[in-house]
Formats: C-alpha cells, sequence, structure tokens
C-alpha cells in the first residue's frame, strides 16, 4: 500500500465518519433529551427488540457486557426500563421499557431518525439505497467472517 493512503481506507473513513457522527449525537442527545449516548442507544435497542438479557443489549446496541450493563441499571434507575427475571434462566434478567419509557424511546427514535436524515441528507435517494445496500453487504460479509473465525 503506498504511504498516505491510510485516510483512504474504507476503516479509516467509517471510524471518522463514526467519530463525527457520535460526537454531535452525543450533545444531542445530552441537550435535548437529558441522556448519556450509551443510555440513549441503550433505551434505543430495548425499546426496539425486546425483551432483552444483558448480553442481547450489549450486542444489538455495540456496547461492551459492563457498559450496556450500566447504561441498563442507569434506566432501571431512571424508571425507564424494567429488570426481571429471565423464566428461562433462573440467573438472568430480562429489560422491556415501562410506559414512561416507551414515551421516552419514542423521542430517543425521533432523534435518531432526524440524525440519520441530517447525515444522509448531503446524498441523493438514490445514493442513500446505494449506500445502504452496500453497507448491508459489508455487515452480512463481516458477520460471515466472524462466525467462520468461531467456528
Amino acid at each position: 500500500m503506498l504511504q498516505g493512503a491510510l485516510h483512504r481506507t474504507l476503516t479509516y473513513r467509517l471510524h471518522q465518519l463514526h467519530k463525527l457522527t457520535d460526537k454531535e449525537s452525543q450533545r444531542r442527545y445530552f441537550s435535548e433529551l437529558g441522556f448519556s449516548l450509551s443510555d440513549a442507544r441503550c433505551l434505543a435497542t430495548v425499546g426496539s427488540f425486546e425483551p432483552l438479557s444483558v448480553s442481547d443489549l450489549a450486542r444489538a446496541s455495540n456496547l461492551d457486557k459492563g457498559q450496556a450493563s450500566r447504561a441498563a441499571q442507569a434506566l432501571v434507575e431512571r424508571r425507564l426500563i424494567e429488570k426481571t427475571a429471565d423464566p428461562e434462566d433462573g440467573r438472568g434478567v430480562v429489560l422491556r421499557l415501562t410506559e414512561e419509557g416507551r414515551r421516552s424511546w419514542k423521542a430517543v427514535m425521533d432523534l435518531i431518525f432526524t440524525r440519520n436524515e441530517e447525515i444522509f441528507g448531503c446524498l441523493s435517494a438514490p445514493q442513500q439505497e446505494q449506500l445502504s445496500a452496500i453497507l448491508d453487504s459489508l455487515i452480512e460479509h463481516a458477520l460471515r467472517e466472524s462466525c467462520t473465525q468461531e467456528d
């Protein structure tokens, strides 16, 4: 690879975009809704995929298990999610939104969709569709590679 070409690699550019968009998202979650980035992600994930275990929450929200556990506990303390015993695993817990949590989830999802439009707004509709399809292909490929390496 040519010297100086790092800034043109996919992983470098995805990381750069991730950092730039997360910085603004974090600011907005806090200023508009009073949530940290991890708490907002966890609330969005629980509301979208409930019921979830803490491990499922971590995986689905792209956080490590410790971050997901701390965020879940913070949301339990705010009475936005409830933690109940997992009927299939006596040592595990299941996370679900409370009624108040559902209202907060809707506000978080509205902000997520607004941020999505702001980020992709510079692309035409066909470009957005093309990028979405490309990202789906890359994610599917990475998941296959990940599963192959785990076997």
